[in-house]
């Protein structure tokens, strides 16, 4: 498939999804209703419904799954391994040990900002340490360290949350397992402000490195005769898709598949040329994250699903199968 096709097919596929976000839910509206909320007119609940509620969660969807497509493909190129995610650092697990310390100590009630903050600042201390190891033997970040740093960073995380857990009471356990799951409930206009405003510009600043991703994909010393900043370029795009990752993680929690999936079919489809990976993915995580919640908030509604749980149970087979047909004996 061209990356023309492909691009207006997720195009069409993102706008479809994003109406139905906000056509159905507990309360369905229609078309015509949504149209007079946009301008004003039409009933007030309406009016809150699809102002205040519907839109913000669809379009923080959307920043959140994109945000995570493009840093999972970053990641798999930076990393030459198809099977990266943007996990892949111990950032969840950062924020993970943010959101749950501020839980375990009740502060996270005072604000609705507490949460994000702290799951924002734990993402960011897990940056700071994968890549303070990464560099410590030299000038050279070397890819195997930084990913073994990472496992370790993330081991270091799950057991100081482990140990927070075992001495917390049951109503703090229950909330940091459903914020671990992931979730867009909390979604408000603020949230994606500050969503987009961080992951468009790093979107598009990856994008502009889609050459020197294209020769970092086929080796670093192929790169480096070729002209390309190898650490300049190595660095910045990992710090920025780590970024991106760790804005997601802040509003929304842990959502997996994602990044992984997302990006694979794209270049299962189109090939490798980063040009056209990244941006692709960028609308093919938007596309699935708003899909996923909309199955989230209505397959058992009124109770709603975590929708890292959704991406999970769609991520999984389908990745299966995507393995299943690459693969030489497929």
């Amino acid at each position: 498939m061209s990356k023309t096709k492909l691009g207006f097919l997720l195009v069409v596929v993102l706008m479809v999804t994003a109406l139905l976000g906000v056509l159905f839910g507990s309360v369905p509206i229609l078309i015509s209703e949504i149209w007079d909320a946009l301008t004003g007119d039409g009933q007030e609940v309406h009016r809150d419904i699809v102002l205040n509620f519907r839109l913000p969660r669809v379009l923080l969807a959307a920043f959140v799954g994109g945000g995570l497509g493009v840093a999972g493909a970053t990641f798999q190129a930076l990393l030459r391994n198809p099977l990266a995610e943007p996990y892949i650092l111990g950032i969840s697990g950062g924020a993970s040990f943010g959101a749950v310390s501020v839980l375990s100590l009740g502060v996270a009630a005072a604000g609705s900002w507490t949460l994000p903050l702290a799951a924002f600042a734990g993402a960011l201390l897990a940056i700071f340490l994968v890549f303070r190891v990464a560099t410590s033997t030299g000038r050279v970040m070397d890819v195997r360290i930084l990913l073994l740093s990472g496992v370790v960073i993330a081991a270091f995380f799950s057991a100081c949350i482990a140990f927070i857990l075992s001495i917390s009471p049951a109503q703090t356990v229950q909330s940091a397992v459903l914020w671990s799951m992931g979730s867009l409930a909390g979604a408000d206009w603020d949230r994606v402000v500050i969503a987009g405003a961080y992951t468009m510009p790093a979107a598009v600043m990856l994008i502009v490195l889609a050459r020197p991703l294209n020769l970092m994909a086929i080796g670093e010393e192929t790169a480096y005769y070729l002209g390309t900043n190898v650490e300049g370029v190595k660095r910045i795009s990992l710090v920025v898709a780590a970024l991106i990752t760790a804005a997601s993680v802040s509003v929304a929690g842990v959502i997996g598949f994602v990044g992984l999936v997302v990006p694979h079919t794209v270049r299962i489809l189109v090939g490798s040329d980063h040009r056209g990976l990244l941006p692709l993915s960028f609308l093919g995580g938007a596309a699935f994250l708003i899909a996923a919640d909309f199955i989230a908030r209505l397959v058992l509604s009124p109770i709603e699903i975590p929708i890292g749980v959704i991406t999970a149970f769609i991520g999984v087979p389908f990745f299966l199968v995507l393995l299943r047909q690459s693969s030489p004996n497929g």
